[in-house]
């Protein structure tokens, strides 16, 4: 499905108006301390003229035969791409931790990369200190991977999707 770029787009986040709209699909996840598991996901991207665009995502455990387990991760937090092509990103988790995230839109293809820069838990939340994210808009499809830091590992890959446009 082809994205329109909204009429009022600020135009700080025209270079990221590919983003905007619904996308849901599937994904992997792993990491050392955990079993991998498979997860369905659909992430939100809104923008009202303002220079910033508005990020949720929510995710639930599927089995193999890609039926819902439980639900998941959610997050929600703002884009707040800069007209030097830089990009800051502010994100709440419902596990109990907020991040700020610096990072670089690509110049000449539409993508971005991102990295920690803050992570706060609450005291109930598992030991993280830090991740990595690159997202892309690859065949008419939004691509990511999420790199992580926590319980103890080093910064290494954990999730990643495919998401289709709805």
């Amino acid at each position: 499905m082809p994205f329109q770029i909204p009429d009022n787009i600020h135009p700080d986040c025209a270079r990221l108006a590919w983003l905007i709209g619904t996308w849901a699909g599937n994904g992997h996840g792993e990491y050392p301390t955990i079993e991998p598991f498979q997860f369905g996901q659909e992430l939100i991207f809104q923008q009202d003229g303002r220079p910033f665009i508005h990020y949720m995502s929510r995710s639930w455990i599927v089995d193999e035969k890609g039926e819902h387990v439980r639900e998941a991760a959610q997050e929600t937090g703002f884009i707040r791409p800069q007209a030097d092509g830089s990009l800051e990103f502010l994100l709440s988790h419902n596990t109990g931790f907020v991040e700020t995230w610096h990072g670089e839109i690509h110049p000449d293809q539409p993508r971005f990369e991102m990295t920690t820069d803050a992570v706060v838990r609450t005291q109930t939340a598992k030991e993280y200190v830090g991740g990595k994210r690159l997202y892309g808009y690859v065949n008419g499809d939004l691509l990511y991977a999420f790199d992580m830091a926590a319980m103890g590992q080093p910064l290494q890959p954990h999730t990643h999707a495919q998401l289709v446009r709805q």
